[in-house]
């Protein structure tokens, strides 16, 4: 079964390059790109090409005015046919600047395509600024669809969070305070260092140049192994991307449940502080607080309860000074005992390990990342949103009766 491998990343100068570098290591490697920046005249650019050059082109039609739709369309016709010439080893599939690895790697799983796995290329010196970037995707002109609301900020954040590979080119505007940031974004993360010189002179908007000293000075690598042995002459990128990936398990990472949150650190000037509290927050005053907590970090995420919600989940994501609040399904501790058998086992784990005797998996749990973070005055401001202990006492029936602040956010 032919392997597939996802890049991705809104650092297109760091994709071209760990693409290049996949394409020096794997003999046989062939790399699908589509290109939405044609989607305003009705259609998608798609490209296959290899270490040699452009293979083929040609136009994919919107699908409903949808830029990401025609490419999720035309995305698994386009594997089988490279997975049935007989002749490539790996498909690369190069995704455009704002399409987001997730979905794009479940379309691959559900075509019945073997996925090998899912990288982010990132440059360190570019960390801060997206994500600080609060501008619509379409004003920058990145949309990937006529409705597409998304943020530079939110967009980037989701694309390196996903991947458990981070593929992170060599730039030389990088400090120790850049690759620290990364580093405490994404401490699960596989980082693979890649020299960012290395463009692929085959990809749209690369110089024409001779191929990279790199490629030049060592012959490539075969891909992985029929058997899932990992040869030593394996590249280290090329290693870390076929180490194979879990859709599912993938998905459970992301989910504020059960996600793979970062630990407290500090280094390098960035810091990250975990609030986990095990009393709800009082729905006005948190309300009133939401744009100074939005805007004390570079990156803030979790899961939060609202005393007048006492059954929901609260979702939290914020990047580039905007906040998105949802929910998130209930809390397991709402449950009866019967709709506990259609609980994924993952969230039933990660409830078990901080289960509360009162509250159950009710709590606060956010984490707050960013180089100068006020780590002080940053948790005075969450403990002084939580309920008084009189508020505490007077019970769940009078928490209930709260002013419901957050009903026009959550649109009921």
């Amino acid at each position: 079964m032919l392997p597939v491998v996802i890049v991705g990343g809104l650092h297109a100068d760091a994709r071209r390059a760990t693409v290049a570098r996949l394409l020096a290591d794997v003999p046989g490697a062939v790399v699908l790109h589509h290109d939405l920046t044609t989607a305003a005249s009705g259609t998608v650019v798609r490209t296959v090409r290899d270490a040699t050059g452009l293979r083929s082109a040609g136009e994919v039609p919107l699908v409903n005015d949808c830029a990401c739709c025609a490419l999720r369309a035309d995305l698994v016709p386009e594997l089988r046919r490279l997975a049935g010439d007989g002749a490539t080893r790996l498909a690369v599939v190069e995704l455009w600047d704002s399409v987001e690895p997730r979905p794009m790697a479940e379309v691959v799983v559900a075509g019945g395509l073997t996925l090998a796995g899912v990288v982010t290329a990132v440059d360190p010196a570019l960390l801060l600024p997206c994500l600080g970037n609060g501008d619509d995707l379409a004003e920058r002109g990145l949309a990937a669809a006529a409705d597409d609301r998304r943020t530079v900020a939110d967009t980037f954040a989701r694309q390196l969070e996903y991947a458990p590979v981070l593929a992170v080119v060599d730039s030389p505007e990088a400090d120790d305070e850049d690759r620290e940031l990364l580093r405490q974004l994404h401490p699960t993360a596989r980082r693979v260092p890649v020299p960012s010189g290395a463009s692929d002179p085959a990809a749209p908007g690369a110089p024409e140049s001779a191929p990279s000293p790199a490629r030049a000075l060592r012959a490539p690598a075969p891909p992985a192994p029929a058997d899932g042995r990992s040869p030593a002459a394996l590249s280290p990128l090329a290693a870390a991307v076929l180490a194979g990936f879990d859709v599912e398990a993938a998905a459970a990472a992301q989910h504020p449940a059960c996600a793979l949150l970062p630990a407290e650190a500090d280094a390098h000037g960035v810091s990250t502080l975990v609030w986990h509290r095990r009393r709800p927050f009082h729905p006005e005053r948190l309300h009133r607080a939401l744009e100074d907590l939005t805007c004390a970090a570079a990156r803030s995420r979790g899961r939060f309860w609202l005393a007048d919600r006492p059954d929901t989940l609260l979702h939290w994501d914020a990047a580039g000074g905007a906040l998105c609040v949802e929910p998130a399904g209930p809390w397991l501790a709402s449950l009866s005992d019967a709709a506990w058998d259609g609980v994924p086992p993952v969230r039933r784990a990660a409830a078990a390990l901080d289960w509360h005797p009162e509250h159950g998996d009710r709590g606060q749990h956010l984490i707050f990342t960013s180089p100068g973070l006020d780590r002080e005055g940053l948790t005075r401001l969450l403990e002084s949103c939580l309920l008084t202990d009189a508020e505490y006492a007077a019970g769940r029936d009078a928490w209930k009766r709260l002013s419901p602040a957050f009903d026009p956010l959550l649109e009921v």
